[in-house]
C-alpha cells in the first residue's frame, strides 16, 4: 500500500476513534466485549491489578472504591481482579503481615467490605485473586533473645501460632530461627518462614482455604515467590486448588558493558520457564523480561529488540506463553515507588503491544481508571476479545527493525508499534483489512470478517 492510501486508512481511523474518545465511548465496540470467553479457562485470561502502591492509603475504604468500577472491568471484559494482600500488616500497603486470620485491621477496609468488593465483581462472573504474602512473616512478640519472631495467627485458637522454630535457620538479619535452611533469596525486611516445615505447610494451606471459602478468592498472586522453591509454592497450589496461580520472580536482566540492557535475554526467560516447571506448572510468571525488553525497545526506537535469534517474540511468550503474565508496571514499578517504570509516553505502544499478543496480559489500575488512557486501552482489549486471541495465539513477526515492529496474530489483527508511519506493502489489504485502534505510533488492523456474536 503506498503512503496515501495508508494515510488515508488511519484518518478514516482517527475519526472512529475520536467518536471513542475519553467521555465518549463507542458503545457498540466495548459493551460487546463482555466476553463470552470461558471465565475459567487460564489461556483466556485478561487479569486486573486492582490497587496501586497508595491506595491503603486512601480516603476511603478501597474494596469500596473497587467495587465501584465493577461495571466498567465487565463492560471491558476482564475476568478476573487482582486484589491487595488482606491481612493485618506492618506496612500499611499488606507486604509485612503479621496477623493472617486479621482481616479487619487492613488499611484497604474491613473484612465485610473486601467480602463485599468480592461478591460484587462475582455477580459479574469475574474472578479474585488474592495477593498471597507468605515468603516472610513479621512477628507480633519478641523472642528471649530480642527478636520478634514469635507469631499470632489472628484466629485465637492457635492457627497460625509460630515460634522461632518458623523462621530459617542463619537468617539475615533475623539470626533467630531454628528451621530448616532456606530455599530461596533472603528477603531483609522480616524473618523468612521456613517452607518445607510439613506443619507450616498445613497450617498455611488451611488459611489459604479460608480465604476461599470465608471470603470468596477464586486465585492465588504469590509475592515474591522466588524466596523459596518452586516446589514448595506448586504444594500450595496443589493444596488449594485455585482456577489461577501466577508468582512473582523478578530478578536482575542481562546488561553490556556498556550498562544498556543486553540483545539476547534469553537465559533471564528461561529462569522463569524453569522456575514455572519447578512448581509443576501449577503456576503461571510474570513475564518481567517482555516488560524490559519491550520497554527499552520504544524508550529507545530500538523495535528490533522485540525479535529474538529464532524469530519469536524475545520474552517469555515467545518460549512459553501460556504461563507468562505480561504488564506494563505495577504496583513496584510504578505508582509512586517507580522502581522500574515504562515510559509514561510510550504507554500506549506498550498495551497495543501484550493486548494483542500471546500471553495473559495484566491491565496496571492507575492506567484502567486514567481518562486519557481508558477508552484506548478498553479498545485493544475489546479487538483481543472479539478476536479470540488468547494466551497460546500464534505470532507471526513481520518485521522488528529500530522504528518500526510488525507483527500478525492467529491471521486474524495486525499490529504495529513504532515512529514509522510508512509502513508500505507491510500494510495488511484493504478492505479485507480495516483499521480497528490506532494512536500515537500504533495501529492495530483486524479482518472484516470477525465474528462478533
Amino acid at each position: 500500500m503506498d503512503r496515501f492510501g495508508l494515510v488515508c486508512l488511519l484518518l478514516w481511523s482517527c475519526i472512529i476513534i475520536i467518536v471513542a474518545s475519553p467521555g465518549q465511548p463507542q458503545t457498540t465496540t466495548l459493551t460487546s466485549t463482555v466476553s463470552k470467553l470461558s471465565k475459567t479457562d487460564p489461556l483466556n485470561t485478561l487479569l486486573l491489578q486492582g490497587f496501586n502502591w497508595e491506595s491503603s492509603k486512601s480516603y476511603f475504604s478501597w474494596y469500596n472504591v473497587l467495587k465501584g468500577i465493577v461495571d466498567d472491568a465487565a463492560e471491558a471484559g476482564i475476568t478476573d481482579v487482582w486484589f491487595p494482600p488482606p491481612s493485618q500488616s506492618v506496612s500499611p500497603e499488606g507486604y509485612l503481615p503479621g496477623k493472617l486470620y486479621d482481616l479487619g485491621s487492613s488499611k484497604y477496609g474491613s473484612e465485610q467490605q473486601l467480602k463485599d468488593a468480592v461478591n460484587a465483581f462475582h455477580q459479574k462472573g469475574i474472578g479474585t485473586v488474592g495477593d498471597i504474602v507468605i515468603n516472610h512473616r513479621c512477628g507480633t512478640k519478641q523472642d528471649d533473645e530480642g527478636y520478634w519472631c514469635v507469631f499470632e495467627g489472628g484466629k485465637g485458637d492457635g492457627s497460625l501460632d509460630w515460634s522461632p522454630w518458623a523462621v530459617t535457620v542463619n537468617d539475615k538479619p533475623f539470626p533467630c530461627g531454628s528451621g530448616h535452611a532456606d530455599t530461596g533469596a533472603d528477603y531483609i525486611e522480616a524473618p523468612d518462614i521456613d517452607h518445607t516445615n510439613s506443619f507450616i505447610q498445613a497450617d498455611l494451606s488451611e488459611w489459604m482455604n479460608w480465604l476461599k471459602s470465608n471470603v470468596g478468592f477464586d486465585g492465588w498472586r504469590f509475592d515474591f515467590a522466588k524466596g523459596y522453591a518452586g516446589n514448595l509454592l506448586g504444594g500450595y497450589i496443589q493444596n488449594t486448588s485455585p482456577k489461577f496461580a501466577v508468582g512473582e520472580v523478578w530478578d536482575d536482566m542481562a546488561y553490556g558493558s556498556d550498562s544498556r540492557l543486553a540483545y539476547d535475554q534469553n537465559a533471564h526467560r528461561q529462569r522463569l520457564v524453569d522456575w514455572v516447571h519447578s512448581t509443576g506448572d501449577r503456576a503461571a510468571a510474570f513475564d518481567f523480561t517482555t516488560k524490559g525488553v519491550l520497554q527499552e525497545a520504544v524508550k529507545s526506537s530500538e523495535l528490533w529488540r522485540l525479535k529474538d535469534s529464532n524469530g519469536k517474540p524475545a520474552g517469555m511468550i515467545g518460549v512459553l506463553p501460556q504461563k507468562a503474565v505480561t504488564f506494563i508496571d505495577n504496583h513496584d514499578t510504578g505508582s509512586t515507588q517507580n522502581m522500574w517504570p515504562f515510559p509514561s509516553d510510550k504507554l500506549l505502544q506498550g498495551y497495543a503491544y501484550i493486548l494483542t499478543h500471546p500471553g495473559i496480559p495484566t491491565i496496571f489500575y492507575d492506567h484502567f481508571v486514567d481518562g486519557n488512557l481508558k477508552w484506548e486501552i478498553q479498545n485493544l482489549m475489546a479487538i483481543r476479545n472479539r478476536n479470540n486471541i488468547n494466551a497460546n495465539s500464534n505470532c507471526r513477526i513481520l518485521t522488528a527493525e529500530g522504528d518500526l515492529y510488525m507483527a500478525a496474530i492467529d491471521e486474524k489483527i495486525v499490529m504495529k508499534i513504532g515512529p514509522r508511519y510508512d509502513v508500505g506493502k507491510l500494510a495488511p489489504p484493504y478492505p479485507e483489512y480495516r483499521i480497528a485502534a490506532s494512536g500515537n505510533d500504533y495501529c492495530v488492523w483486524e479482518k472484516n470478517s470477525y465474528s462478533a456474536e
